[in-house]
């Protein structure tokens, strides 16, 4: 995929793009959330001398710093010109729009808090529900209009 924003890609309809796209994606979120893990840590650091410098103000930062840090890297991989995170490219995975469009900043975000409030509502049912869905959707792709490719086929 280029880096061209404006281009329309909408997502192919052959069924090898979409073969062992979930076991993939279990794959690709446990590195994922090794590498927020591991971004967590400078994170924390930063936010122990802001506390500092606030006189304990920025203290108050460190409940929220993992969702912090997980939606600027899930927004800034999967809403960039890769339209992946750094696990999905290991997978050999992409996220796409149903539309064409390419996923955004936002779009990415939504997506990741949708993931977490299935998990928080559903959990283990989250991956049962693309077993029956076309091309393996899971839940939040399905309320989203987005789904997961294999790069190689899209």
């Amino acid at each position: 995929m280029s880096a061209d924003f404006n281009e329309t890609r909408v997502p192919t309809t052959d069924w090898q793009a979409y073969r062992g796209v979930l076991s993939r994606r279990i794959f690709a979120f446990l590195i994922d959330y090794a590498i927020v893990a591991l971004l967590w840590i400078p994170a924390a650091v930063v936010v122990f001398f802001l506390g500092i410098l606030t006189l304990g103000l920025g203290f108050f930062l460190y409940p929220a710093l993992f969702a912090i840090v997980a939606m600027l890297y899930f927004g800034l991989t999967m809403g960039g010109p890769s339209q992946a995170s750094a696990g999905m490219n290991v997978m050999g995975l992409a996220l796409a729009r149903v539309d064409g469009r390419p996923v955004d900043f936002l779009t990415a975000i939504v997506h990741l808090v949708l993931f977490w409030i299935g998990n928080a509502l559903l959990t283990p049912f989250i991956v049962l529900v693309g077993l029956f869905t076309d091309r393996g959707r899971l839940l939040h792709d399905l309320l989203l209009g987005t789904v997961m490719v294999r790069r190689d086929r899209y």
